[in-house]
């Protein structure tokens, strides 16, 4: 019978790689050995220990290394795309929607293309409410004051306590006490109709590279914020009051010139409670005039400052500076003085802007108008005051 020698199939275990920090522990292993061997032998390297315990010494390094970048990458999130949401997109739209309609460009799209009547196109929401907000930006009036953004006439109540307020005193028993109380008064914010006119060339418009929705927002915005501190500063008969009926004042002993006294004595008119907040309001000239006024020890009392919002404060105060203010003149409102959120403003959320495309084509430009109610008084007569020059 023959004899057939069965050969076993050889057992190969299949062992999975080892991981960086366990290759590490083997390097740390075999260069304690090393150095073990060379402390028992007492004696110093040889040339080929050496040139290992310094490959280890390399290998070590690199694993660290991986294991630094493999922790801080674990360390840091996956960002996920940013998908902008339907408000965000229907924005961007009507941006674009209005940048084609100034070009003469009509979208495939309708429901993006701008509402055309009569008198133009009337803009979305969206660009109305950048300009608003750029209007913000640039008057610090207007975005100090008290803000009221509604429509109609809005009544806002204050205790007047000028002719009579509630006051303490000495009683005796059986003695009917007397009543002293203010009154309750309003003041009526209404709504004045203003509009303002921006041109743009068609030149600039026919630029493809040229960012006309932000010039247009920027031109529109710069015009009413004009308009609408000059209104709050100075005011207009019959239309919007703004700080033109101040109770609060001093009164200046020159026609043409103030004093250091003058100044504190306006500063001091208004109550400690509401100085936090408080600011001074003038024309240019009338701050270098004063630029030039020292106290009793040669001290300039207005100085610039690197840290005041508008580069200068006056008596601890900052010194904001508008063309709208009055120089100093005979009878003239020269400064104001103090917190302005004391002057209520409303203007109508429903702000209207409009482009016309055919009105100004003969001067090879297009209008681009604004239409708003605003009106605006003092709400807190005690916040604010001024100084007028002598008569």
């Amino acid at each position: 019978m023959p004899f057939y020698k069965v050969l076993a199939k050889p057992v190969i275990e299949y062992r999975s790689m080892p991981t960086l920090l366990e290759q590490r522990n083997n390097l740390m292993d075999e260069m304690d050995g090393i150095l073990k061997k060379v402390k028992e032998e007492t004696r110093a390297f040889t040339d080929d220990e050496t040139k290992r315990f310094d490959e280890i010494k390399g290998e070590v390094a690199k694993i660290d290394k991986t294991i630094a970048a493999e922790a801080e990458a674990r360390s840091l999130d996956k960002k996920k795309p940013v998908k902008k949401t339907e408000v965000e997109e229907r924005a961007a739209a009507e941006e674009r929607a209005f940048a084609n309609y100034i070009r003469g460009v009509v979208e495939d799209r309708a429901d993006v293309n701008l509402t055309v009547g009569d008198n133009g196109a009337v803009i979305p929401s969206t660009i109305a409410n950048k300009i608003i907000k750029k209007v913000y930006d640039i008057s610090p009036i207007y975005q100090l004051a008290t803000r009221y953004n509604v429509g109609g006439t809005l009544s806002i109540p204050y205790y007047d306590e000028d002719t009579q307020s509630i006051t303490m005193a000495y009683a005796t028993e059986f003695v009917e006490l007397e009543s002293t109380s203010g009154k309750f008064k309003s003041i009526e914010l209404k709504g004045f109709l203003a509009g303002a006119l921006s041109k743009v060339s068609k030149s600039l418009i026919n630029n493809s590279q040229f960012d006309i929705v932000s010039f247009v927002i920027a031109a529109m915005a710069d015009s009413i914020a004009k308009w609408i501190e000059k209104e709050l500063l100075i005011g207009t008969v019959d239309k919007v009051a703004g700080l033109s009926t101040l109770k609060q004042k001093v009164t200046a002993a020159s026609q043409t010139a103030v004093t250091a006294d003058e100044l504190i004595d306006l500063q001091e008119t208004v109550p400690d409670l509401y100085q936090a907040g408080a600011i001074w309001i003038m024309n240019k000239t009338t701050r270098t005039a004063i630029r030039k006024l020292k106290d009793g020890q040669g001290n300039y009392l207005l100085n610039k400052d690197a840290t005041a919002r508008w580069g200068y404060t006056l008596l601890g105060k900052d010194v904001y500076t508008s063309d709208n203010m009055s120089a100093m003149g005979a009878g003239k409102t020269a400064i104001y003085y103090g917190d302005m959120s004391g002057l209520a403003v409303k203007l109508s959320e429903d702000v209207s802007i409009e482009v016309l495309r055919e009105k100004f084509a003969t001067q090879h430009a297009i209008g681009v108008v604004a239409w708003m109610e605003l009106d605006s008084k003092v709400e807190n007569e005690q916040k604010i005051a001024k100084l007028v020059m002598k008569a």
